[in-house]
């Protein structure tokens, strides 16, 4: 159930996001909580990315679903923060298999308490942003398996943020406004981001990987009625079921 809000034009949704994410990543940088180190990283070939990006669109996607939705805004926050989670606490383990065999031993990992932590999220945002049961739930499973998915696919620089801008470019041209300005949300955010992540200047982690998919799940939830809803939640979850075992191979090849 989305806000009755008067309808901001997705141009100005966009340009905000954008300067949301790039205002946050510059606040970031010169400050630097924590220390440097704590925020730089090695991606695959070994050089060395800042992880200012992956707070900075969160940051944005969570202020823009708030004019949406508060309750969605405060779902997609929740998401952003189970990825940072991991970012922080995360082990060796890779897809949802290993972390799963881990629960079933008594072992409750990084990967096990963003995979829960993010499906409650979505369902919360889920119910949020539609208003029968079925059409939330179904709604909840789209948001987050879209999350899931898009950081699966974060296996190479620029692969994630540049898998959310084509994807929900498209959804600018939804009648529905709300659809339209959760799209524009996350394609601004994507977009400010980029450039650096593509330069191997920047990385956005599982924060800003699942945070961006979490604002494109929504802009399918909010734009399609249950028969749709009902065929994008097949397709996240088995998109994320491939995902898992696609990113496991790539990651083993190195």
């Amino acid at each position: 159930m989305v806000s009755r809000r008067r309808r901001t034009p997705r141009t100005t949704s966009l340009a905000r996001a954008a300067f949301v994410t790039r205002a946050a990543l510059t606040a970031l940088r010169a400050a630097a909580p924590g220390g440097r180190e704590r925020w730089e990283r090695k991606n695959y070939a070994g050089r060395t990315v800042e992880l200012y990006a992956g707070p900075a669109t969160a940051l944005a996607t969570a202020v823009g679903a708030w004019r949406v939705s508060p309750l969605a805004g405060v779902a997609l926050a929740a998401v952003g923060c189970c990825g940072a989670y991991d970012d922080v606490a995360g082990d060796h383990r890779r897809g949802f298999r290993a972390h799963l065999a881990a629960l079933r031993e008594g072992e409750v990992t990084s990967g096990a308490v963003k995979l829960f932590g993010i499906s409650a999220a979505g369902l919360l945002a889920g119910a949020a942003l539609k208003e029968r049961p079925a059409d939330r739930l179904l709604a909840g499973i789209v948001i987050a398996g879209a999350a899931h998915f898009v950081n699966l696919v974060d296996v190479r620089p620029g692969r994630a943020a540049g898998a959310v801008v084509a994807l929900a470019a498209p959804g600018l041209l939804r009648e529905e406004p709300d659809a339209a300005e959760l799209a524009a949300v996350a394609l601004g955010a994507a977009g400010a981001v980029l450039p650096g992540d593509l330069g191997e200047r920047v990385m956005i982690g599982d924060t800003g990987a699942h945070a961006l998919g979490a604002a494109l799940g929504a802009a399918v939830a909010v734009g399609n009625g249950r028969a749709a809803l009902a065929v994008h939640a097949a397709g996240a979850v088995a998109a994320a079921v491939w995902g898992d075992r696609v990113s496991g191979v790539v990651r083993s090849l190195g």
